[in-house]
């Protein structure tokens, strides 16, 4: 009897050699759902006739109807390859620079990166933001350029243009490639026509090529414009299937786990690698420790939470007691499955290297480590957006505001990117986002999922609050007058303030001497004095403890930070995050009674001596501005830099190729509500936007008296000077 498709999953995850863990990523309508489809298709999953059409990992409605990917979606396939089989588990990402947390939650599940790029529009911004996702996980990528049936029906390229069109974007993603990766991967990792770590087709039309499978098979480009121009292409289809391609390319350029965690894991986790955990993570060991790290929830209406992610030590079994290493508490797991698109399949056990799905675990989260004991967490995942935009939701009935907040929770956990405030006293809660359309999708969610009729308020910007010079020495008092804290502020610089944001530095509460951090803290510009006494890297900012020699400190210290990243969260000026600030603590009297010294008497005093240290040096609001590209016919350029100007925008560069132009612009958030509608207007229909990347300047200051005024007024607070 031939063996079931789960049979040979279940019998090939047992050998790590076997498994190749890849995500798809690319610009927004690159064509990676209807690629993911003909891999589907190849793999004897879906129907080869409705493959591209069926969008197999789109399944939810809304993604159906918008015609985009807004939730990454996992599938694991079989593969014959060289008379061996091979276990292929495969994310799908989104493309949408709204839904981008997706790709990097998806980049810590993976080892390689199949990278998309349009054959006509070649590198756009996303592209960039997608590998610069992959590499800072390391994650190797290897490049398909898709859409080439473009390239021969409408721009109707010679041979000799269509690989002059290819060179230029292979050159392209291997400049990105030595640019944004570390030094020992930048020339490792460039991607090869020759060597085949390049293909070419059309996902549209199911067929793909590589320069060794050309040479191999006697194909040449004009045969397939021969094939377009005959109407033949469904047998070249036939001769070099889309799936056989790019699954055998990811099996010879992609690493298995065992030899991706051997570089991956001192990048992703800050333990001893000598140790017990350590050496069975070093290794994808099976017999080692249980190491798993959650990287999506997904909300089965049936099994309840389910925590996607990726094995990385050990051998989870059905029925298994765990632990739960952030939320510290153990746990049992109900079930183990392998995911087949929208379909949990179950499994009586996993071993490490794999994707699958875990139920059972409780109040689980994006980013949670899961062990059989107390172990060092995982690095956590950083996305490489924040989110800027604000809107107040709130329940039409008020029988419904309950509900809400558990909605709201849940949503959350499903979606990290979206940041939720919730205020069960007044009944208004906050949902952050990356953009107006970010919110739009989970306000519909809401709605159509969850039954529950919402209203919202226009959308608000999240500004940040820093400082601009150093403060004196603040003195802060406990409660009782028994506890004394001394702080003072002073800007982060630039230089240290963007490898935190580029994830260069990671984020984190520091207990133990980490010699590497301090190396990377004095390469950015930290003294190394300063550098061993780093006590927390959060939000973008730094707490040092600078005092000496005080007994008890090492009792209160979580507290201490715990009252730091909770005025980090809600800073002085505004109730605004505060961001770029280098916090000393010089100085702390403490009470000999533990009785006198507990949270009631610290909270409140480090939080007194941070607000009044950032008040004391020259407090600032900083406003989120964005850099987006904008690319239209040359007609249109009067347009288009009317309307960046015209909402405070800055005019960074202006190029032109053939008909169409290219503007670099930077703009406020603040200005940019009902953008897409103006750009539609002002191009007629033909101009198109995207984000390259993100930042927070100055608000000029002719601006920040009147917007702190607007700010402290919708958040009730006191607006007098």
């Amino acid at each position: 009897m031939a063996e079931s498709r789960l049979e040979k999953i279940k019998r090939i995850m047992a050998n790590a050699e076997k498994i190749r863990n890849i995500g798809v990523c690319a610009h927004i309508d690159h064509g990676k759902t209807t690629f993911s489809d003909n891999l589907l298709a190849g793999a004897g999953m879906i129907s080869k006739e409705l493959a591209g059409d069926q969008l197999a990992l789109d399944f939810h409605e809304d993604e159906q109807e918008r015609g985009i990917t807004i939730d990454s979606a996992s599938v694991s396939m079989v593969h014959d390859f060289k008379e061996d089989t091979y276990l292929i588990n495969l994310i799908d990402t989104p493309g949408h620079v709204d839904f981008s947390g997706d790709v990097t939650r998806a980049m810590r599940a993976v080892d390689g990166a199949i990278v998309l790029a349009c054959a006509v529009e070649g590198i756009m911004p996303q592209t960039e933001t997608v590998l610069r996702q992959a590499l800072k996980e390391r994650v190797k990528p290897v490049l398909f350029i898709n859409k080439v049936d473009r390239c021969i029906k409408e721009l109707q390229l010679t041979p000799e243009q269509m690989q002059e069109r290819f060179v230029k974007i292979i050159a392209g993603v291997n400049k990105l490639i030595r640019n944004i990766a570390e030094e020992e991967f930048a020339e490792k990792w460039q991607v090869n026509v020759n060597d085949g770590s390049v293909a070419f087709g059309s996902a549209y039309h199911n067929w793909a090529l590589s320069v060794p499978y050309m040479k191999e098979k006697g194909i040449t480009f004009a045969d397939v414009i021969n094939a377009y121009n005959a109407d033949t292409h469904k047998e070249l289809a036939e001769k070099a299937p889309l799936h056989l391609i790019v699954l055998n390319m990811c099996i010879e350029h992609h690493p298995d786990p065992r030899q991706a965690q051997k570089y991956r894991i001192a990048k992703i986790w800050h333990g001893d690698v000598d140790s017990e955990v350590g050496k069975g993570l070093m290794n994808c060991d099976p017999a080692g420790p249980i190491v798993f790290v959650c990287t999506k929830i997904v909300v089965d209406k049936h099994a309840g939470e389910v925590a996607a992610g990726r094995l990385f030590s050990g051998t989870i079994n059905q029925g298994q007691e765990v632990y739960q290493v952030m939320g510290k508490r153990s746990t049992r797991v109900q079930q183990v499955s392998v995911y087949n698109g929208p379909k949990r399949e179950p499994i009586d056990k996993v071993s490490a290297g794999n994707i699958v799905g875990l139920v059972g675990l409780k109040n689980v989260f994006s980013g949670e480590t899961v062990s059989v004991e107390d172990i060092e967490p995982f690095e956590e995942i950083k996305h490489i957006f924040e989110p800027v935009i604000t809107k107040a939701i709130e329940a039409k009935r008020a029988a419904d505001l309950p509900k809400l907040v558990e909605v709201l929770k849940q949503v959350n956990k499903e979606d990290p990117t979206l940041s939720v405030e919730i205020n069960e006293e007044t009944g208004e809660n906050l949902i952050s986002g990356m953009g107006e359309l970010h919110l739009e999708v989970i306000e519909n969610r809401i709605v159509a999922n969850k039954g529950i009729e919402v209203k919202t308020s226009p959308p608000i910007v999240v500004y940040r609050e820093t400082v601009t010079k150093l403060s004196p020495v603040q003195e802060g008092k406990s409660p009782n007058k028994h506890n004394k804290f001394y702080i003072k502020v002073e800007p982060l610089s630039d230089e240290l303030y963007n490898a935190i944001r580029k994830g260069e530095i990671s984020e984190r509460r520091v207990k133990k001497k980490d010699v590497i951090l301090v190396e990377q803290l004095k390469k950015f510009g930290l003294e190394a004095d300063e550098g061993r006494k780093v006590k927390d890297i959060y939000n973008g900012n730094i707490l040092i403890d600078l005092t000496r020699g005080i007994v008890h400190l090492s009792e209160i210290i979580e507290i201490v930070l715990d009252s730091f990243e909770d005025v980090i969260r809600n800073g002085p000026i505004a109730k605004e995050p505060v961001t770029k600030l280098k916090i000393s603590l010089m100085d702390v009297k403490l009470h000999e009674d533990a009785i006198h010294r507990g949270p009631a008497q610290i909270i409140p005093s480090v939080r007194e001596s941070l607000k009044l240290a950032m008040n004391s040096g020259g407090p600032v609001l900083f406003e989120p501005l964005q850099l987006l590209q904008f690319d239209a016919p040359i007609d249109y350029m009067g347009n288009l830099s009317k309307l960046v100007q015209n909402r405070r925008g800055q005019l960074l560069d202006m190029t032109q190729e053939r008909e169409m132009v290219t503007i670099k612009a930077k703009m406020p958030v603040g200005e940019m509500f009902g953008l897409s509608n103006d750009l539609r207007s002002a191009t007629n229909g033909r101009g198109t936007q995207a984000l390259m990347d993100q930042m927070f300047e100055r608000l000029p200051m002719q601006l920040q008296k009147d917007i702190i005024r607007k700010i402290r007024e919708r958040k009730g607070l006191s607006t007098e000077e």
